[in-house]
């Protein structure tokens, strides 16, 4: 039950990009509530249940796939990538949400770009000890692609990108 937890019900054992894979199923939720017309604190509300729920998973039953693996953020554990991407989208329940798709692509990319380059501090936050390392990163990147997408999403840019498309 762990193993299932970790990998987001197996897309962390998926071969190739399994971070990608854990990010997905926030973006699909996010995309799917915002599609259905829910409102933005109820969209937030969701976004934060997402973070924690991951969290909570990745700190209590990550030292498991550790202990199992022998490697300190094992690939298959991306309950981690879920929580973080939710971070991200929580951002975007404080500005319109106009244009579905590119909002949610646009912070999709933007979180795995931040959780793949890790700036500073995010790569020290890996070293904190058994899940906190492992989730604590990816929180952060997800705090750092919320700050751009908003300011993709206030300069305008998310709107002319989807216009552009």
């Amino acid at each position: 039950m762990k193993r299932l937890l970790t990998s987001c019900f197996g897309l962390g054992l998926l071969p190739v990009a399994p971070g990608t894979w854990g990010s997905l199923p926030s973006m699909l939720i996010f995309a799917l509530l915002v599609s259905m017309g829910v409102s933005n604190n109820y969209l937030l509300l969701v976004m934060l249940v997402l973070a924690l729920a991951g969290s909570i998973v990745c700190v209590g039953f990550a030292p498991a796939a550790i202990a199992r693996t022998g490697k300190n953020d094992p690939g298959e554990v991306v309950a981690d990538e879920f929580a973080g991407q939710a971070v991200t989208f929580m951002f975007a329940c404080f500005m319109p949400i106009n244009y579905i798709c590119t909002t949610a692509i646009a912070g999709f990319l933007l979180f795995r770009l931040f959780d793949i380059l890790k700036p500073w501090p995010i790569r020290k936050l890996e070293k904190l000890p058994q899940g906190w390392g492992i989730l604590a990163d990816d929180l952060l990147a997800g705090v750092y692609a919320g700050i751009v997408f908003q300011a993709c999403a206030l300069s305008g840019l998310i709107e002319f990108l989807s216009k552009s498309i």
